[in-house]
């Protein structure tokens, strides 16, 4: 009962680690976006991502728990060299998106407090550094997720419900909707499992135990959690926007999300932004430098020895761009597009995995978990290399 009761805790820490990795400052404002362009049809393109990301993190979990070996060390038995690859595209995107995490939780101080943008991220800084610097940094990363989340779903469902949303259109248009836009749906895909999310809770899950082929059923369940919570999220944030919109107000495009909880909740509602753009960009901080130095442990001994202040040295340098260069935009849009192509080499990787017994042994991989992925790899691919090359020549611009 004991060992349930740990695995719980470890299972929901996971769960929560990946889903508060995944709402971050740019979650927010992509959800608001596609809901003012998009209306309640935009509940299909959240529905179907639901899908796809549930297919690609239990594909991804899977692999991870039954091989027992983080990401890097599959793919370099895939192919010598694979894994170090694909952890530089995971580090320099986590590094990237962490600046940006980090400018977000500046955000929310200053909208709580009123101070600097630069002041709020040294502040929040010093808050996932404190994570850290405990005993139990794990356990206290799993808990601080979870309460966060909670917390971010709580202020989240009273916009929603504060707004008056047409509910009715929203569930009716989720199944019929007037429009589908594609690069929405790859967009979601993308920014809920893309990157260094992929991985946030099945290295946490590897790091905690929870490992193995007798495990697969908690590590399946945990996968399905993640995903749930980021989409409950995803779904009240969407609620909340398309009852703005829908009454014909319109949101401002300096900050759509924050547009959204003023124009909802008025000063009351500001403020709470402020508390929610905190939480998301906070926990996004702690998940993106835990699972970005995860990918690092492989490659010295004295990484995994010191991983708590490889850590929080991840955070002081994301800190310290943020407030000596601000957001550098070239870097950040390299990162996007970077990230674009690391679902799709991740996910592959993983697929191709599941069929080799040096990995995995003689564990049979699902079929239909094999069709989501090719399927999510084929076309992440395809539009993450459109991006790249469009992106490319602003870099030299």
């Amino acid at each position: 009962m004991k060992k349930q009761k740990r695995n719980w805790s470890v299972l929901l820490g996971a769960a929560f680690l990946m889903a508060t990795s995944a709402v971050g400052p740019g979650f927010l404002t992509q959800t608001t976006v596609f809901t003012q362009q998009l209306m309640a049809s935009f509940g299909f393109v959240i529905l179907l991502s639901i899908i796809l990301d549930i297919g690609v993190q239990l594909n991804v979990w899977r692999v991870i728990a039954v091989s027992e070996r983080r990401a890097q060390d599959i793919a370099n038995l895939v192919l010598p060299g694979l894994g170090v690859l694909l952890s530089l595209l995971i580090v320099l995107g986590g590094l990237a998106f962490n600046i940006g995490n980090v400018g977000g939780a500046g955000l929310g101080l200053n909208v709580l407090f009123g101070i600097s943008a630069e002041t709020g991220a040294m502040i929040a800084a010093a808050v996932a550094i404190g994570v850290f610097l405990m005993r139990e940094a794990g356990k206290v990363m799993d808990r601080f997720a979870q309460v966060m989340g909670f917390l971010m779903i709580l202020l989240i469902l009273f916009v929603a419900f504060t707004s008056a949303p047409p509910v009715g259109e929203a569930v009716a248009k989720t199944f019929m909707p007037d429009e589908v836009d594609v690069i929405a749906i790859i967009t979601l895909v993308g920014g809920t499992v893309g990157g260094y999310i992929t991985f946030a809770g099945g290295h946490r899950l590897l790091d905690a135990g929870i490992k193995g082929r007798d495990a697969l059923s908690e590590v399946s369940t945990s996968a399905v959690m993640g995903i749930s919570v980021a989409s409950l999220i995803r779904v009240f944030l969407f609620l909340a926007a398309l009852g703005v919109v829908s009454k014909g107000l319109t949101l401002d495009p300096a900050n759509p999300p924050a547009s959204v909880f003023q124009q909802a909740a008025g000063n009351l509602g500001y403020k709470l932004f402020g508390v929610v753009m905190l939480s998301a960009a906070i926990t996004s901080v702690i998940g993106s430098a835990y699972t970005s130095v995860s990918f690092l442990k492989s490659f010295s001994p004295k990484i995994q020895q010191h991983e708590n202040w490889v850590i929080i040295g991840f955070i002081l340098v994301s800190t310290a761009i943020f407030i000596t260069i601000g957001q550098p935009v070239r870097l950040l849009i390299l990162a996007g597009a970077l990230n674009g192509l690391i679902l799709p080499l991740s996910l592959g990787t993983m697929l191709f995995a599941a069929y080799k017994p040096k990995i995995v042994g003689d564990y049979r991989h699902p079929l239909l978990l094999t069709v989501f992925g090719v399927l999510v790899v084929l076309v992440m691919a395809y539009l993450g290399g459109y991006t790249l090359w469009q992106q490319i020549p602003k870099l030299f611009a």
